[in-house]
């Protein structure tokens, strides 16, 4: 029996596509404007492929335009530059997402760098990234911005709370901590170095969970009522069946359940929104560079 209230994100993000899909079509009806976003897929790591299939289908569901480009795993540095040097100047694609992780002879720094801003729907470029941190208007990555979204449907204002963010990564943590402080928040950025991790855990009212370890934090790390976000997504052996795996987070869920006031599960807590995200990213990189005024989702 857990205490938590479920934050059902599986639910919150079928209503955003819902959203955006709407938004699409008036902006499209209105303006004859619609958003294409491209995936650039590299070697055929089956995760990544799955993934990719599912941002296809709900791109194309959300009445976009999905151009993808699968290229061999031995494709050349050069020759996914030369593909998004192009991409960067197809008026038709508003935009581009390169799937990581990369093969080895691919830097992932190089190819985030060589993406044009304005067309960066990941919010990966240290351009974006500036502007996050600095309050300015950029494209924002997708899984903190989830995040945020189903805290303030859940909390509503965040000002004055204290939020503990357990990860310190481009991707997640330092995007989040951003966020958190555009929201009236105090906020610590804690991580594998970080003493007495479990104290520092347990004064979160927001606490964000995202280091990538299988149910690292346990209920006793929790402070009575938190809120709790597992950004966590982890492949654990099943005990009772060998050879099969089950989905964890970074949280111990039936532990942290008993606590926590509220708590993302895994799956279906953090991982929905970040596709949905990604499809009101891509509505709104074709509306800023087309000059059309932002439809409220």
């Amino acid at each position: 029996m857990t205490d938590a209230q479920i934050i059902d994100g599986k639910s919150f993000a079928a209503a955003l596509r819902e959203r955006v899909t709407h938004a699409v079509g008036r902006v499209k009806e209105a303006h004859g404007l619609i958003p294409g976003l491209a995936v650039a897929l590299i070697g055929d790591d089956a995760a990544s492929g799955v993934y990719v299939r599912n941002k296809r289908k709900q791109t194309v569901d959300a009445g976009m335009r999905s151009f993808e480009h699968t290229l061999a795993s031995d494709t050349s540095e050069e020759a996914l530059l030369d593909l998004i040097a192009r991409l960067n100047q197809d008026v038709a694609v508003h935009g581009i997402l390169v799937q990581l992780p990369l093969p080895a002879q691919i830097d992932p720094d190089k190819v985030i760098d060589a993406i044009d801003p304005a067309k960066d729907v990941d919010g990966f470029h240290v351009i974006n990234a500036g502007r996050l941190a600095t309050g300015g208007k950029g494209m924002v990555p997708c899984t903190p911005l989830g995040c945020l979204m189903l805290l303030k449907d859940r909390l509503g204002d965040l000002s004055g709370m204290e939020a503990v963010i357990v990860g310190r990564s481009n991707i997640v943590g330092k995007p989040m901590a951003a966020l958190l402080l555009r929201e009236n928040c105090t906020v610590t950025v804690a991580h594998s170095r970080t003493r007495d991790l479990d104290l520092v855990c347990r004064r979160a009212d927001i606490l964000v969970a995202a280091v990538g370890r299988p149910e690292m934090i346990r209920g006793g790390w929790i402070k009575p009522g938190a809120t709790v976000i597992d950004v966590g997504i982890n492949r654990v052996p099943k005990q009772s069946e060998p050879g099969k795996y089950r989905l964890v987070g970074d949280v111990c869920f039936p532990e942290a359940a008993k606590v926590a006031g509220a708590i993302t599960p895994v799956p279906g807590g953090v991982g929905p929104m970040t596709i949905a995200c990604l499809l009101m990213n891509t509505l709104t990189a074709a509306c800023r560079q087309t000059g059309i005024e932002e439809p409220e989702i």
